[in-house]
């Protein structure tokens, strides 16, 4: 059966705009403390969970998605993820904490960690020619979960109660994940050439490396800090954008809960645009472009008194954020080829979890420990200068090894028109 990469691409975005509803976990907070009566952080402690096993339940379970292939991985995270939203509202039903955070928490983000790398490596194989784009498409669906899934969750519980919510929200991503997954299948050939008649030319990888062997690389890990610094000084933004802003500027309560609404928005936007714009001036460019903007926004956020200029920093730090979730396959197959992207993929994805524990941890300890946001920006500025280095070192070594390897081609080209 011939497929349509378009279609790949929407059943990509299908399984992501799923799991992404995950992030709409704040709706449901206050109802459950105050129909169930159980505290702020044990309904926390869920989300928490399940952040944390997204993350390493993409490196863990990474070399099993490349050998099941997308269409099976996908079927089995659409299980466990519809069976994790749908088995909170048991968890409501029974007033039970602990099978909250096994269904929510657990299923949940083991459902998310499969469902986000199981169309990733398939996706870019379709698009050789559009690696950015497509990555983008389907990480924009992931940014987005939330926008579509808070406002529906929250008038769901209030006309048929929580638990019905979940159920109904359950049921709803399992369809829209399995249709999604029964669709989607690695391409026979090269799609670009044999289907849509186009060139592969100055698109091929550095290498075609397994995941055994990129780890061993530089390369690897050079990407893996980048990707966790990226990764952590956006979760800390995330995490305290609302009260950092009243308290440095003096934003009202509803000027800050607008301005989180938008930051949503630049979460998803930026995870599409820097993926495509990565086409045209390349992935280890965007690097430098993301890691100079946040350089110049932490090192001027505290002497910023003017409300609309603080709240712009903020929204470029959210697009960075989300441009390096969309950036970042495309940047590993660039480097390491498709061989084992899933898996390659999947390690770099520990990032997620690890920038998850310690960005809001950091924000917070130095917050109570000098009671201002203030050496926040100093101390992420010293991060973010360093990954700055980091991304100029790669962006070298790339240029380097495409010149080496275009010298290589001019020699064999020269070798065979002689013979």
């Amino acid at each position: 059966m011939n497929k349509n990469r378009w279609l790949i691409a929407l059943s990509a975005i299908a399984i992501h705009l799923s799991i992404g509803g995950a992030y709409a976990y704040s709706v449901y907070k206050n109802p459950i403390t105050e129909q169930m009566g159980w505290s702020t952080t044990n309904v926390t402690i869920a989300f928490t969970i399940m952040m944390g096993l997204a993350g390493f339940a993409a490196a863990l379970f990474g070399s099993l998605v490349e050998k099941m292939g997308p269409r099976k991985s996908a079927i089995v995270a659409a299980l466990l993820f519809g069976a994790g939203q749908a088995g909170a509202g048991v968890a409501i039903v029974t007033d039970s904490v602990v099978l909250y955070w096994l269904t929510y928490g657990v299923l949940s983000g083991l459902g998310m960690g499969i469902g986000y790398i199981a169309p990733v490596s398939t996706l870019v194989k379709w698009f050789p020619d559009r690696r950015g784009l497509a990555t983008g498409m389907a990480v924009l669906g992931f940014g987005s979960g939330a926008l579509i899934t808070a406002p529906v969750a929250t008038y769901l519980m209030g006309q048929v109660g929580i638990s019905n919510t979940y159920f109904i929200l359950g049921i709803s991503y399992l369809i829209l994940m399995m249709l999604g997954a029964l669709y989607i299948a690695p391409p026979v050939g090269n799609p670009l050439v044999d289907k849509y008649g186009g060139s592969t030319a100055g698109i091929q990888p550095i290498a075609q490396l397994s995941a055994r062997e990129a780890v061993k690389t530089k390369h690897f890990w050079m990407l893996w800090s980048m990707h966790l610094v990226n990764v952590t000084a956006g979760i800390m933004m995330i995490s305290v954008a609302s009260p950092m802003a009243q308290e440095i500027v003096g934003l009202s309560v509803a000027g800050a809960a607008t301005m989180v609404g938008l930051m949503g928005l630049f979460n998803g936007g930026g995870r599409l645009l820097w993926a495509a714009a990565s086409d045209y001036i390349g992935r280890h460019n965007v690097f430098v472009i993301f890691f100079v903007i946040q350089l110049i926004t932490f090192v001027t956020l505290p002497f910023t008194t003017n409300v609309i200029l603080f709240q712009l920093f903020i929204f470029l730090v959210v697009s960075c954020y989300g441009g390096g979730f969309s950036n970042l396959p495309a940047f590993a197959s660039d480097l390491f080829g498709t061989k084992q992207l899933g898996v390659i993929h999947g390690y770099l994805l520990t990032t997620w979890s690890l920038g998850g524990i310690f960005g809001p941890i950091i924000v917070t300890t130095i917050r109570n420990a000098t009671n201002s946001y203030i050496p926040v920006f100093y101390l992420f500025s010293l991060l973010i200068g360093i990954s700055l280095c980091i991304s100029l070192w790669i962006r070298f070594d790339l240029k380097k090894l495409k010149k080496q390897q275009k010298e290589k081609d001019l020699q064999i080209g020269d070798v065979s028109t002689i013979s």
